[in-house]
């Protein structure tokens, strides 16, 4: 028999109490907010709420923003143990994700942060308010918009599991040996997946390097029959509207060189699919490239057959290829290479949201062979894109394997029998 079950058996035999946050809390407040250009190098310490979502896990015990206290009018601090949540965000699935500070310092709690003092041990309370059960409490009633938000009543409403602080202390040393085995995985299989990517880069433009000296360098402009891109919703049509139903593909649907559509890709009409395609004119054997996001331009993805069942924003620019001059397959590698990179990654802007204009993708300058030889590289290529994906695909669905095993038995360990 386990440590854990010895100590369920001796001191909660018959079930134990499950309490909400307000009959928990010994105090529960918001804080005080803390703008972007209040946060300073040095001064006393403080948590803005996007950090929550960024920055801290289950736990943490040092912040990594200070702020002067002269600035704040109305300080809210916060001390070892308590528990801090983020009542705003952009996702109602992770709307009022928590942590625990165990520091030792005093520090300030920014806007938008709810604060709970309270008698039991904090990181326990963190981890039984990650479960699964707890996250669907959270996320109730939560309406989906630009910003989601949450309150001080809604979190007083969540009820978890209050077993004795000895079986709580129990499970944070479970948890916390499981938790850090599952980030030392995590992190191995991420680095492995890195070096592959790496590989493969280093071999795609290796491909190009390597042709003769009498091969012709055309600029994009001059390869293409057309350049058009999609419609923005804003000016012509609304997303998610009734009789939505056909996906609306940006540059963040677009990675590992295919369409990924997912429940959070938007929807459209099919008269809204009919304007885009009055001007994408969206056909196989096209090209889109991702013109704009952080993160996000530069993606491709051949179309290779098109059924008029999606549209696209107009974040992505579509490109029909003169197929007697360059192949669409061969274009696509070829922007990939650090040939092509080197010329249009320096022309992105660098504002708030990263853009490339049309202008800096015509005036490219390519490699072209003949489509014989075009065929033979895209032939190469593929076989390598093949491998490497195979390894990069298996390795994102181990991490996401894991992942969910630790998700499965914490929320296992998290269950418990009620009184």
């Amino acid at each position: 028999m386990s440590k854990l079950q010895e100590l369920i058996d001796t001191l909660c035999p018959n079930g134990v109490e499950y309490k909400t946050i307000k009959e928990i809390a010994t105090d529960i407040y918001r804080g005080a907010g803390i703008k972007r250009d209040e946060v300073t190098e040095d001064g006393i310490p403080c948590v803005r709420y996007g950090e929550i979502y960024t920055t801290y896990g289950i736990w943490f015990d040092e912040c990594v923003s200070h702020t002067s206290l002269e600035i704040i009018k109305t300080p809210k601090y916060f001390e070892h143990g308590d528990i801090l949540f983020a009542i705003t965000g952009e996702s109602v699935d992770e709307i009022a994700k928590s942590c625990a500070y165990i520091g030792n310092d005093k520090c300030l709690a920014g806007g938008d942060i709810v604060v709970l003092k309270h008698n039991q041990n904090p990181k326990y309370l963190s981890y039984a308010l990650s479960t699964t059960e707890a996250q669907q409490q959270k996320s109730k009633g939560k309406v989906k918009s630009k910003v989601v938000h949450s309150s001080v009543p809604a979190i007083e409403a969540i009820t978890i599991p209050v077993p004795p602080l000895e079986v709580q202390s129990e499970i944070v040393r479970i948890l916390d040996n499981f938790t850090e085995l599952t980030a030392e995985l995590t992190a191995e299989l991420t680095a492995e997946l890195t070096a592959r990517k790496q590989q493969y880069e280093y071999y795609q433009n290796k491909v190009f390097e390597n042709f003769d000296s009498n091969i012709k360098w055309l600029a994009v402009k001059d390869c293409i029959a057309s350049l058009k891109t999609g419609l923005n919703p804003r000016q012509n049509f609304r997303l998610n509207e009734e009789g939505s139903v056909y996906p609306y593909v940006t540059g963040k649907d677009v990675y590992g060189n295919k369409i990924n559509v997912t429940d959070r890709t938007d929807k459209i009409t099919p008269l809204a699919l009919d304007l885009i395609n009055k001007r994408a004119n969206l056909e196989s054997d096209m090209l889109l490239f991702a013109s704009t996001g952080t993160g996000t331009v530069g993606r491709m993805v051949v179309i290779d057959e098109y059924k008029n069942d999606w549209g696209i924003s107009e974040t992505l620019y579509v490109i029909k290829t003169l197929n007697n001059i360059i192949t669409t397959k061969y274009l696509m590698y070829v922007l990939y290479s650090q040939i092509a990179k080197n010329q249009f990654e320096p022309k992105i802007s660098k504002g708030s949201v990263p853009h490339l204009k049309v202008a800096d993708l015509l005036n490219v300058k390519i490699p072209v062979p003949a489509i014989e030889e075009q065929k033979r590289v895209v032939e190469i290529l593929d076989r390598f894109d093949k491998l490497c994906n195979d390894i990069s695909e298996g390795l994102p669905a181990e991490i996401e394997a894991r992942q969910k095993q630790y998700a499965y038995y914490r929320d296992k360990l998290l269950s418990f029998k009620e009184i």
